[in-house]
Parts: structure tokens; sequence; C-alpha cells
């Protein structure tokens, strides 16, 4: 997991890169910023004299089941490749015959994303769910992922954001000497900002993205927001100053109204247990 950057250090996508052999790997890129990303990419290979190839894979599917029975149901489903799977550790992937299966997930769960033939995804899908997996849209995704402190591309991070202002500092080498795009940026301005979690302490109101986040030394910004089930509060992920410190107490403005809100350290929660001081 990475980002991807422009030459002036903000983010063009953050996405996956799964290392098959020296010859090929494969992306996983936000659908939203697909053909942004596929430009981006084209630019580079055109510029560089690079002897790559980009092939998008509009045949294929993805599938995530997530879960503490995620795997088990998919076994049910595909008992062959239960072989090829099961040691997988997390962020690891490896191939069952047509199909590509990733421990991986945008819910802070266990489980497995599975790539596919298009062509077979309306299929597998009822036959996960006649196993006993049960459907679960983007809202809930959403609230899992905030839970779990994962970052949403166009809110939380975007051209304009730093890595490093994003929380996301770990994704970004600046230790070896390996030369990447935006690197100079980098290191030239530093972090500005810190990037924090947020549970709301005081009642009335809930945190969403674009609310302003008020402390002794400054002001900052909520950058994601939502009511979680599992803490029952509402929780925040924010851009703040420097100084603000997980145990902090801050002001976030609500419909004009300033709430109090405890300064934390993500993740708020995982696979169903709570991990910060509520």
């Amino acid at each position: 997991y990475s980002c991807m950057l422009t030459e002036q250090g903000g983010v063009v996508d953050d996405l996956i890169v799964y290392f098959w052999d020296d010859e090929h790997y494969r992306l996983v890129v936000n659908a939203g910023t697909a053909q942004k990303d596929l430009a981006w990419l084209e630019k580079l290979r055109v510029a560089s004299g690079a002897p790559v190839t980009l092939a998008p894979r509009r045949d294929l599917a993805m599938i995530a089941i997530q879960g503490p029975r995620a795997r088990e149901r998919f076994w049910q489903v595909f008992p062959d490749a239960r072989a090829a799977t099961e040691g997988l550790q997390p962020f690891t992937a490896a191939k069952a015959g047509d199909m590509m299966v990733a421990r991986t997930g945008y819910t802070g769960e266990d489980g497995f994303e599975v790539i596919l033939p298009a062509a077979r995804a309306a299929e597998t899908w009822d036959k996960l769910v006649a196993a006993g997996a049960r459907p679960a849209g983007l809202g809930a995704r959403d609230t899992l992922r905030l839970e779990a402190g994962m970052n949403l591309y166009g809110q939380d991070m975007d051209e304009g954001v730093s890595p490093l202002d994003a929380g996301l500092a770990w994704t970004v080498d600046l230790k070896s000497a390996r030369p990447f795009i935006g690197r100079g940026a980098l290191e030239s301005q530093g972090q500005k900002s810190n990037f924090v979690g947020l549970v709301l302490i005081e009642a009335g109101g809930v945190l969403r993205s674009h609310q302003a986040v008020r402390a002794a030394s400054g002001e900052g910004q909520t950058t994601s927001g939502t009511f979680s089930p599992t803490l029952g509060r509402s929780i925040a992920l924010a851009r703040v100053p420097m100084d603000v410190r997980a145990g902090d107490t801050v002001q976030v403005v609500i419909r004009d109204k300033p709430h109090a809100a405890r300064v934390v350290k993500p993740p708020f929660a995982r696979q169903g247990k709570i991990l910060v001081n509520v």
C-alpha cells in the first residue's frame, strides 16, 4: 500500500501494488481515479522511455469478503482455492485458478479481496450469499474504514495534500537513497500538520468532514467524520496544528457551535475491538 505522488508531493491516488515477478505487477487503484491514474502513469512512461506496458483490466471484477468468518465463507464456495490461500498473510496475495485472492480489505476486518473474471462476478456473489455472507453497502464500508483509521481519497488526502500531512508518512521511503517522484518536495516542505483522530465527548452533534477544529495553538479541520456504531460516539479524522497530541481536548464547530472532542491516535477500532479511550 502506498501513495502515488505528483512532483509537488501531492497524492494522485493511494493504491495497492502487487508484485508477481520482475516482469509483472498489478496495481489496484481507486475506481473514481482510475482514468486519472492511467493518464499519469502513461505520462511518466513516455517521459522515462521505460519499456513498460500498461494494461487496464476492464475484464475483471473485485469482490471484497470481510469479517471474522469471511475466509471460511470463501472456502465454502471455493474449496479448491484453500490450499493456495490459507497461508496468506495480510497484504499478500496468491493466484488460485483464474482468480487472484488477496488478504486485504478496506474495512479493518480480516478477509479476502477476490479479483476474478467480470463475467463470473454475479454468480460468485450469489454463491457467497447462499453460503451465509451478508451483502453490505458503501455506507457500511465507510463507517468501518473510518473506525479503522483508513484514509479516503478525495477527503483525507488529494493532489493538494502531502502524505506527511495525511498520516501516511509510513507509505513513503525517505530513509533509503532510492529516488521517487515527489521526494524532493516532501523533503523540502516537510510535515506541516498533525493528522489525528477525534472522539466527540460533548453531545449535540455529529462529526462530519470540513468542520473547523479549534486548538490552543491554532485551527485545523476535520477530513472525515461519522457516528461510530462500535464506539457509540461520533468520530473523525482531522488535520490540526503540529503540537496537538493524543489526550488533548479540542473544540469542533458543528452548526456554528463548538463541541468538545478528545484527540486520539487512530485506529479507533479494528475487528470489533475498541482501541481508544471513549
